[in-house]
């Protein structure tokens, strides 16, 4: 067993995070996917974070920021309050807590936005996450990047509105 994790941190994004959160990005791409993506795949979809749109879509909606001791260690990235368009933690703290963190995060803040579902794109080796957070699959995906085609799922989950919120607990 790994030692455990200093208590993890959020913030929001900043400018200056783009280069570190593009090592997270690759960095797990790299070393989480292996079981269900080939060696091209994941170099194809690595190299996304190279891109300039990677840091566009960084700022475009809300990105928070996992970290540990002041430094960043996962983030995920919520566009028009309900599509989770990137999620990613680093190899180091996989399993320890932080992606729960992060997305419990952002589910409560979408749902404090009105947003009635949260909407991913998710692949193949992240889908027990989402499946035990009561997302359910709507379509099967396949997406070319470069010369390689990854497969991933968008899969759905109907938050709880404010009202049904405020019903269940008077």
């Amino acid at each position: 067993m790994g030692q455990s994790l200093p208590k993890p941190g959020l913030r929001p994004f900043l400018p200056a995070d783009v280069s570190m959160l593009a090592e997270i990005f690759q960095a797990s791409v790299e070393e989480l996917t292996g079981e269900d993506y080939s060696e091209g795949q994941q170099e194809a979809w690595a190299a996304t974070a190279e891109d300039e749109t990677f840091a566009q879509r960084l700022a475009e909606g809300l990105t928070l920021i996992a970290t540990v001791e002041g430094s960043p260690v996962g983030f995920i990235a919520l566009r028009n309050n309900e599509l989770i368009d990137l999620f990613y933690v680093h190899p180091a703290v996989a399993g320890q807590g932080v992606g729960s963190m992060l997305y419990d995060a952002i589910e409560k803040l979408a749902g404090a936005r009105g947003a009635e579902k949260l909407i991913a794109d998710v692949s193949d080796n992240a889908r027990p996450f989402f499946d035990k957070r009561g997302f359910q699959p709507q379509r099967r995906n396949t997406i070319p990047l470069g010369d390689e085609w990854l497969g991933n799922t968008t899969m759905e989950k109907r938050l709880a509105s404010q009202a049904e919120d405020r019903k269940l607990s008077s």
